[in-house]
């Protein structure tokens, strides 16, 4: 396999709360009137309108990564802070808004409305997505196959929407769209290529450029998109994700096997995870029986430490997982 990139970005979406009432705010496009893009983060509108998003750029170090969400954070706070509001970063949020968040002014976001109807009407979920970059949409493939197994983790150390008794209520909501959870076993790009575009003539997809997976290709970059963490509590924990999604997708790219394991499996290690996080059982995807979600934790770190080792983020990365644990 190609060696792989060493960058790594993020993307972080967050919710816009009215400071009086505690309800998310629709007011997206006043906060984001307020900022500028820099070198290091572009700022976009989400579906809805009570959310905006910080994208870095490419990094190569977690430091510069970083700052970068840092700044991020502080422009988007003052901003909002200057309209009245706060800045939320949550899975999902406590008051949700009583009001339409999705804007039918947007043409695709119109077509997702109509597509989906009740699912996205009131759909306010955030989550902290990473890029790392791949060298070509084959050697992405087999980093997806890689990486299977370790989705559920992945968002059971993210999990930051505590409700109903879940962890992630943010996945349990996700879990309603078509496709949602860990991708399926591909081939090559071309089945993957066909798979999207078959969705997409199924109708369950509006284009292309979604799916709803929680590792994808990028459908506009070089990378493997990783999807499946609630939105980062703080940019430690945001950073935690990055250096360990980079590690995942090093590990795959050094030719290390990750023994294959079932769909159904896959899918009852995603409910596990979002419903206890951290603190209680998880599915163990190999051994197809319940475990300490830590114990996955523990093994996950392991199997990247090689990777981790290389670039000098184990002691980093150590210090990170012992404060979420």
């Amino acid at each position: 396999m190609p060696q792989c990139a060493d960058t790594v970005g993020v993307e972080e979406e967050f919710l816009l709360v009215d400071t009086a009432s505690g309800r998310t705010s629709v007011r997206a496009d006043a906060v984001l009137a307020r900022v500028q893009d820099s070198e290091l983060t572009r700022f976009h509108a989400e579906l809805a309108g009570t959310q905006v998003e910080a994208a870095t750029g490419p990094c190569t170090s977690v430091a510069d990564l970083g700052e970068a969400l840092r700044q991020a954070r502080t422009a988007l706070e003052k901003a909002a802070e200057e309209v009245g509001l706060g800045l939320l970063s949550r899975g999902t949020p406590q008051k949700p808004s009583k009001r339409e968040i999705v804007s039918r002014g947007n043409p695709r976001f119109r077509h997702v409305l109509d597509t989906y109807a009740g699912v996205v009407e009131h759909y306010e979920a955030c989550g902290c997505h990473v890029h790392v970059g791949v060298p070509d949409r084959e050697t992405g493939v087999r980093v997806l196959n890689h990486v299977r197994p370790w989705l559920p983790t992945l968002l059971a150390l993210s999990a930051n929407s505590p409700d109903n008794g879940y962890a992630s209520w943010r996945m349990v909501e996700q879990s309603r769209f078509p496709g949602s959870g860990v991708p399926p076993v591909f081939s090559g790009a071309a089945e993957y290529d066909a798979a999207v575009a078959r969705m997409v003539a199924c109708g369950t997809l509006v284009d292309r450029a979604q799916s709803f997976w929680l590792a994808r290709l990028s459908p506009k970059l070089p990378t493997v998109e990783f999807r499946a963490a609630d939105a980062a509590a703080t940019v430690e924990d945001a950073v935690l994700q990055a250096a360990l999604s980079r590690a995942l997708v090093h590990t795959a790219c050094h030719g290390v096997e990750s023994p294959p394991v079932r769909d159904d499996v896959c899918a009852a290690a995603v409910w596990a995870a979002s419903r206890y996080g951290l603190d209680g059982a998880a599915v163990d995807p190999w051994r197809e029986c319940r475990v300490p979600a830590t114990a996955l934790l523990e093994r996950l770190v392991e199997h990247v430490t090689p990777a981790l080792e290389d670039r000098g983020e184990l002691a980093l990365v150590h210090d990170l997982v012992d404060r979420r644990v």
